[in-house]
């Protein structure tokens, strides 16, 4: 069986106030469908995080509703579970009837956890699906007392799912999880306090192929046959050195597993400029105008005044500018912390204005910021 493995698709994620569905639509219409026809793909899998939050919007909801239908369509089966940011109550909503036109969902934990098993041209093939797998929730639904934590929890419903499979049968296994040993980016939402919600990738050597879900990063985990497909896109400045993709995954009839990477190409990238501001201005050969969402580094060790528009004629989709090195320059940087709480309002923002200026405020402007801080005070009382 060869199918296409993916995963966090994040739809209607908004980065920095930035609605990203068009990206994601662009990416979704004209790059994934159209690989799934060409590698004569027969399923699609993604491993949770199909939204970025529980209630989507509505041009999200309407985006993944699209592409199931051109799936249904083409008679691609689809496999899909929640993940950590999903709403398992909504994403599980009309799975049964869905399952007529070949797409299968898990939104949520059920006590009997019984396998899809569909037939390839090797045979029958057992596909389990592990939505987020919370510790909470494992006790909720099988009545358990113990306390368990993440590894614990898998454990459990691992082991208590594999007794609906046949012996022997192929077994392709979705999940979403932190798997120990894992590479996270700081765009993935923390499942539990430090490394309680690691889970060991043992628990996961026995099925044919594992497709997971929760890290935006794509690698291996702990085998070749278990695997992380990454996020859809970058979704941070720290993904920015990232290489997003699918893989695209064949099952031989003796259950073994084979994969490849097939990178996908947003319309606009998610990139890091590290240079000193003259040389982004004046150099277009090195650094070109873009339209792709950058945060620029700024080397200098001085302020530029009006720096952030500057940059955005070049850079129209301009996110962050930083300056590293200035906190050894100006007057409010050789403040220590303690120092500076203690400075009255009308001091910081002289502070302010001349290390935005290099000039220091003049008699008739001293008086002018007087003046509206004490309006600013008496609105404030007025208010209580």
């Amino acid at each position: 069986m060869r199918f296409i493995h993916t995963a966090d698709w994040h739809l209607g994620r908004y980065f920095h106030g930035l609605h990203l569905t068009a990206d994601q639509r662009a990416i979704i219409m004209e790059q994934l469908v159209p690989l799934v026809h060409e590698e004569k793909a027969e399923a699609v899998v993604i491993a949770g995080d199909i939204y970025d939050r529980g209630v989507p919007p509505v041009e999200a909801v309407d985006l993944f509703d699209e592409f199931l239908q051109k799936m249904a369509e083409a008679k691609v089966k689809v496999f899909y579970v929640a993940g950590n940011h999903d709403s398992e109550a909504r994403l599980n909503f009309g799975g049964r009837l869905m399952r007529e036109a070949g797409i299968f969902v898990r939104g949520r934990l059920d006590a009997q956890m019984k396998p899809f098993i569909i037939e390839d041209e090797f045979g029958p093939l057992a596909v389990m699906l592990y939505p987020y797998m919370e510790p909470a929730a494992v006790r909720a639904v099988f009545g358990l007392t113990e306390t368990m934590d993440f590894e614990r929890a898998h454990e459990f419903v691992l082991a208590a799912s594999r007794k609906n499979i046949p012996e022997g049968m192929r077994i392709l296994a979705v999940a979403h999880a932190f798997l120990a040993g894992g590479l996270s980016s700081d765009s993935e939402r923390p499942l539990a306090v430090g490394g309680s919600a690691n889970v060991s990738p043992a628990l996961f050597r026995d099925f044919s192929y594992t497709a997971l879900g929760h890290l935006h990063n794509p690698q291996r985990a702990g085998a070749d046959h278990i695997r992380y497909s990454g996020s859809l896109m970058k979704y941070s400045f720290d993904e920015a050195e990232q290489k997003k993709g699918v893989l695209v995954v064949d099952i031989d009839g003796e259950g073994k597993a084979s994969s490849k990477f097939v990178p996908l190409v947003p319309p606009h990238d998610i990139r890091r400029i590290r240079a000193p501001f003259a040389a982004i201005e004046q150099d277009r050969e090195k650094y070109p105008a873009s339209e792709d969402y950058i945060e620029v580094e700024l080397t200098d060790t001085g302020i530029i005044l009006d720096v952030f528009n500057k940059l955005k004629a070049i850079y129209p989709n301009l996110m962050h500018v930083l300056y590293p090195n200035l906190q050894h320059e100006g007057t409010m940087r050789e403040q220590n912390g303690q120092a500076v709480l203690k400075l009255t309002e009308e001091t910081l923002f002289a502070h302010y204005y001349e290390d935005m200026t290099g000039e220091k405020l003049d008699e008739g402007q001293q008086e002018l910021v007087h003046g509206c801080l004490q309006e600013i005070y008496r609105e404030a009382r007025d208010a209580k």
